[in-house]
């Protein structure tokens, strides 16, 4: 059996239940994502792909074979926007870090969004699930009211990772909340261990954002252009 096959099949028990090691390792670039966007650097974004690309096959569990043989659409949706959201994360903070970057070296300066932008963050997130909600119900997937939240809430922490908000941690949290006891009930158990430690996470990262973007503020100089910042979106 090759590495491929042996990623795609091998499992492990879990207080007595199977588990894909693909969901374990999909887990695990997740969360070393999150370490790196934790610091703001660059290798955050292609690191997040490959979790994305392992999870994308764990959540078509009819698709694929996974011992929960679930199909949750909206959570393997969600790998496949992200995927395509973190490519615009990569190339934003990358052009970003070579404009000078932020004080401290890091590839994206955190500010808080603006209210005009909180309010369009917010019609995003009620519009989405409004509309995400029947889609996945009528594909037959699993929890499709709290399966839509997460899909276009975690687009919506994503999208704003990129953007450099503080408020994509707030984001996360409240997504969290709601993935933690879906996941436990379809016995996805890594992922309800990995959403619960990301969530007691991103109330760190959400402080260490808050942090450095207080004292980007008191900064007499920013090194890159503001308009420029505006203007990439």
């Amino acid at each position: 059996m090759g590495p491929l096959a042996w990623l795609l099949t091998a499992q492990v028990e879990v207080a007595g239940s199977p588990v894909l090691v693909r969901e374990v390792v999909g887990n695990v670039f997740g969360l070393a994502s999150a370490l790196l966007g934790l610091r703001r650097l660059v290798w955050a974004w292609p690191v997040g792909m490959v979790g994305n690309a392992l999870l994308l096959t764990v959540f078509l569990g009819g698709v694929f074979t996974t011992p929960q043989a679930h199909d949750l659409y909206g959570q393997a949706g969600r790998q496949v926007f992200f995927f395509a959201v973190s490519c615009y994360g990569w190339w934003r903070w990358s052009r970003t870090r070579r404009l000078g970057g932020a004080p401290d070296g890091a590839a994206v300066v955190p500010r808080w969004a603006t209210g005009r932008e909180r309010l369009r963050m917010l019609a995003v997130a009620v519009l989405g699930t409004a509309v995400a909600y029947p889609v996945l119900a009528a594909l037959g997937s699993w929890g499709p009211l709290p399966d839509a939240w997460i899909l276009v809430g975690s687009l919506l922490a994503t999208y704003g990772m990129a953007r450099g908000w503080v408020e994509f941690w707030l984001v996360w949290i409240a997504v969290d909340a709601v993935g933690v006891p879906l996941l436990l009930r379809g016995g996805f158990y890594p992922s309800a261990a990995m959403y619960l430690f990301y969530g007691l996470f991103c109330a760190w990262g959400f402080a260490s954002w808050w942090r450095t973007s207080a004292r980007t503020a008191r900064a007499p100089h920013d090194p890159v252009p503001h308009s420029y910042l505006e203007a990439a979106v």
